[in-house]
């Protein structure tokens, strides 16, 4: 059969000493009070737990119970950094996976079908300039057209593109959009 504390002396041992725990914890558990509460009463439990710490030749407690209490603290800090940190399910759903390339491959078909929905024209300018990394002069050089035709085809096919995929773009929805007319007439 077991032995415990008994319970007025543990609730005189927590008047006396309790306090001065508490604040000594806190200073463990860099200000976290609920760690320190935690500590604190597992402190207390072992108290509870060991009656023969009562009959100690010393005048007070205190020493033993600060003992305890840092080996507690110390042992719940090495515990939290021996796991891993936890991560809710929420972050876990929203984290993208790195070996799934499902979603850039349906983009890069979304993309390229689009794409095919350009005129050739347009289609030649976003080719060079996006898909091969050229400058617009390079551009113009390249198909032969003016550098400012470059630039006023490569501006109509992004915004034909942004019309055509819908939920990529976030600036779609705030461009004004020109009628399908005033595209065609003015893309060159």
């Amino acid at each position: 059969m077991t032995t415990t504390t008994d319970e007025r002396a543990l609730a005189e041992l927590q008047r006396e000493h309790g306090p001065a725990l508490l604040h000594f914890l806190l200073g463990l558990t860099f200000g976290d009070r609920q760690r320190a509460e935690d500590l604190l009463q597992e402190t207390l439990v072992r108290a509870w737990q060991h009656p023969e710490a009562f009959d100690s030749p010393y005048e007070s407690m205190r020493p033993w119970l600060f003992t305890v209490a840092r080996r507690l603290a110390i042992d719940a800090r090495r515990s939290r950094q021996a796991r891993p940190t936890e991560v809710s399910d929420l972050v876990l759903e929203s984290a993208p996976n790195r070996e799934d390339t499902t979603e850039a491959t349906v983009a890069a078909l979304d993309v390229r079908e689009a794409v095919r929905t350009l005129s050739p024209e347009h289609r030649a300018v976003l080719v060079q300039i996006y898909f091969r990394g050229l400058s617009v002069g390079e551009t113009a050089q390249v198909l032969g057209i003016p550098a400012g035709t470059v630039k006023s085809r490569s501006y109509y096919a992004l915004r034909l593109l942004s019309r055509n995929l819908p939920g990529y773009s976030s600036r779609s929805s705030s461009l004004s959009r020109p009628s399908s007319d005033t595209v065609s007439a003015t893309s060159t």
